[in-house]
């Protein structure tokens, strides 16, 4: 389910700790999850709590309007991924923020059998249906992956990190 890549596959973007970058580099390996079972709520906590690691990183407040354009379209891939889990998969169980290096990784886990597709053809003035379009197109890929005990999948989601 690969997107339109706004770098050549396999480019995560600039360098760390380069001449545009304010910030110091994000930290790798850090996974935060938030557990989401029952919740009300869920999207605007979702997108707190990724707000708050974003903060923790270092990325916010941002330094520059590039980053702040990429933390929003973190937080808006967050609230399309977890907004999508509670329309059509019985709502999410967990949402896991992962950081290595210049990759961002979403995940939403949910319980629901069906495989979230972008709507095609698009038609942007049709009111609904724009959470998929909008992930594939802010994201340098994303996917599902499939529990191997039975119900449920994983919705993930990679995003360049802030430069």
């Amino acid at each position: 389910m690969s997107t339109t890549r706004p770098s050549p596959p396999g480019d995560r973007g600039p360098e760390p700790g380069g001449a545009a970058s304010a910030a110091a580099p994000p930290p790798a390996g850090q996974v935060r999850r938030l557990h989401l079972i029952g919740a009300s709520g869920a999207v605007p906590r979702a997108r707190d709590f990724t707000r708050e690691a974003l903060h923790d990183w270092g990325w916010l407040p941002a330094a520059s309007a590039d980053q702040r354009a990429a933390a929003e379209d973190v937080l808006l891939v967050v609230s399309e991924l977890v907004t999508n889990a509670c329309l059509h998969a019985e709502g999410p169980e967990e949402l896991r923020v992962a950081c290595s290096g210049k990759v961002l990784r979403l995940e939403v886990v949910d319980l629901g059998s069906g495989t979230p597709e972008p709507r095609t053809p698009h038609r942007a003035g049709r009111p609904g249906g724009h959470g998929m379009f909008i992930v594939q197109r802010l994201c340098l890929d994303w996917g599902v992956v499939r529990n191997a005990g039975g119900a449920g999948k994983t919705v993930w989601a990679e995003l360049a990190a802030p430069s």
